[in-house]
C-alpha cells in the first residue's frame, strides 16, 4: 500500500539531511533499515501509537536547538563502582572512559566490530528491531538502525563484578545524535547495565538485547535534567529459557521523551519486569510505550509505571500484553497510574490485552488523581507541614516503581534524586 503523499514528502526531507554510514558488515543491515522506513514512512499524528504525542520536532529535518543544563549537583550513579562509558552529543569519548578490558565481558566500538573475522553482533544489530515492527511499526527504531554512527557491542559471558555504565553527556545545544548498542548475554552470565544523562538536543537510541537461557540482565536508566531536551528511545528484548530481564527508567524534565520497550519472553519460565517512574513540571511531555508478547510456557512479566505531574505537564502510557497461542501459565501484570498535582496536568493511558490461551493470569489497570486528601490531612494534624507531607505522599505513590529495582543501593539513589527533584520545586 502507497504511503500518503504528505508522509512520503516528510519521511524523504527528513532522510536527504542525514548521510548514510557506508561499507563494513553492517551494510545491508543498514540498507535493509532503510528500506523498512520508506516503505512505513516517518510517524505521524494520524499513526494510532502516536495520537497522543506530537512527533514533529522528532521526524524534522532539523533538530531544535535546547539549552546545556547547568548541572551542580554529584553525578548520577557516581557513588558506585563501576566501568564508565562515556558518550559526548553522541560520540564516544575515549579520553572520558574507562578502560573496556573487564572480567566476564567484551565490549567493543559498533564501528570497529568489521575489523574482526568474526563478531557476533553481525548476525543481532538491526534483527530484533526489524522483529519488533510486528504488529506495530516503529519507525524510528528502524531510522535508528540505519543511520546510527556510535554505540557499543556488549558480550556477557559471565557474572559481571561491576555495572556497565554508559553516559551521555549534552554539550552542544544543536546537537542531533543517534547511538545504537547491542547486547548479548550467554547462558548463566549476569550483568547490571546503568544510563544516565541527557545526551544531546534531540536524540534517538536503540538497544538490542539477546539473553540467552539463564541469562540474566538489571537495566537501571536516569534520563538528564536539560529540560529542552526531545528524546526517543527503543529496547529490543529477547529471552530465552529461565532468563531475567529487569528494567527500570527514571525521567525528570525533558520537553519531550517517548520511550518504547518491546520485549519477546520465547523460552518456558522466563521473567521480563519493565517499570518506571517520571515527575514532570510544565512544558513536559513524556510518553511510555510498551509491548510484551508471550511465547512461552509459565512465563511473567510485570510493567509498572507511575507518573507525578503538575502545572501542565502531560503523560501517556501505552502498554499491551500479547499471549500467543499455546503460552499457557502466562502471569501478565500491567499498573500505569498518575498523581496529577493541580487540575492543569493529564495522564492519557492505553491499556492492553490480547490472549490467545486459555490458562493464563492477567491483569491490567489505570488510575489517575489528586493526593490523598486524608493521608494529607493525618499527616499535617501530626504537625507534618504540607509541602513536606506532600513530598512524602508523592514519594509513596512512586515507591511500587522504583522497587523493581534489584540493587537496593541504586533504589535508594533513585529515591535521592526524586527527593530532592521535590525539594527543588517548593
Amino acid at each position: 500500500m502507497a504511503l500518503p503523499q504528505v508522509k512520503q514528502d516528510a519521511t524523504e526531507a527528513r532522510l536527504s539531511a542525514m548521510s548514510l554510514p557506508q561499507g563494513g558488515c553492517l551494510g545491508q543491515a543498514r540498507e535493509d533499515a532503510l528500506a523498512r522506513v520508506r516503505e512505513m514512512g516517518l510517524p505521524s499524528r494520524r499513526d494510532e501509537y502516536w495520537k497522543y504525542t506530537r512527533p514533529d520536532t522528532l521526524v524534522a529535518p532539523e533538530a531544535p536547538s535546547a539549552a546545556v543544563f547547568e548541572n551542580d549537583e554529584s553525578p548520577m550513579f557516581g557513588a558506585f563502582d563501576r566501568l564508565k562509558i562515556v558518550f559526548v552529543d553522541g560520540v564516544f569519548d575515549a579520553k572520558a572512559s574507562d578502560d573496556l578490558d573487564m572480567e566476564g565481558v567484551r565490549i567493543d566500538r559498533i564501528e570497529d566490530i568489521c575489523c574482526k573475522d568474526i563478531h557476533w553482533a553481525r548476525d543481532l544489530y538491526g534483527v530484533l528491531e526489524a522483529r519488533g515492527h510486528n504488529p506495530v511499526q516503529r519507525p524510528l527504531a528502524a531510522l535508528n538502525t540505519a543511520f546510527a554512527t556510535d554505540g557499543v557491542a556488549i558480550h556477557v559471558t559471565g557474572k559481571v563484578s561491576k555495572p556497565i555504565s554508559l553516559i551521555y553527556i549534552h554539550k552542544d545545544d544543536k546537537s542531533d545524535a543517534t547511538l545504537h548498542h547491542v547486547v548479548r548475554v550467554e547462558s548463566g552470565a549476569e550483568a547490571t547495565i546503568l544510563e544516565n544523562g541527557p545526551a544531546a538536543s534531540r536524540f534517538n537510541k536503540s538497544i538490542e538485547v539477546d539473553i540467552a537461557d539463564g541469562g540474566t540482565l538489571h537495566h537501571v536508566r536516569a534520563q538528564g535534567r536539560d529540560h529542552e531536551r526531545r528524546a526517543v528511545t527503543h529496547m529490543f528484548t529477547r529471552l530465552g529459557k529461565e532468563s531475567v530481564y529487569k528494567s527500570f527508567t527514571l525521567t525528570v524534565n525533558g520537553v519531550l521523551t517517548r520511550n518504547e520497550q518491546v520485549v519477546e519472553l520465547t523460552g518456558d519460565d522466563a521473567i521480563a519486569h519493565v517499570a518506571g517512574a517520571c515527575v514532570g513540571d510544565g512544558d513536559f511531555h513524556h510518553d511510555d510505550t510498551v509491548f510484551i508478547t508471550h511465547d512461552a510456557v509459565n512465563c511473567e512479566s510485570r510493567q509498572v509505571f507511575k507518573k507525578v505531574l503538575r502545572n501542565g505537564a502531560t503523560g501517556v502510557f501505552q502498554g499491551k500484553i500479547l499471549v500467543k497461542e499455546g503460552a499457557q501459565k502466562t502471569d501478565g501484570y500491567q499498573i500505569s497510574q498518575s498523581l496529577l498535582l493541580d487540575e492543569d496536568s493529564q495522564f492519557l493511558a492505553k491499556p492492553e490485552l490480547e490472549i490467545y490461551a486459555d490458562d493464563v493470569a492477567c491483569s491490567h489497570g489505570s488510575t489517575s488523581g489528586a493526593i490523598d486528601e486524608t493521608a494529607l490531612f493525618y499527616l499535617r494534624s501530626r504537625g507534618v507541614p504540607e509541602k513536606k507531607a506532600t513530598d512524602m505522599l508523592t514519594l509513596a505513590f512512586l515507591a511500587e516503581a522504583v522497587q523493581e529495582i534489584e540493587d537496593q543501593a541504586i533504589a535508594e539513589d533513585i529515591v535521592t534524586r526524586l527527593q530532592g527533584w521535590l525539594d527543588r520545586r517548593g
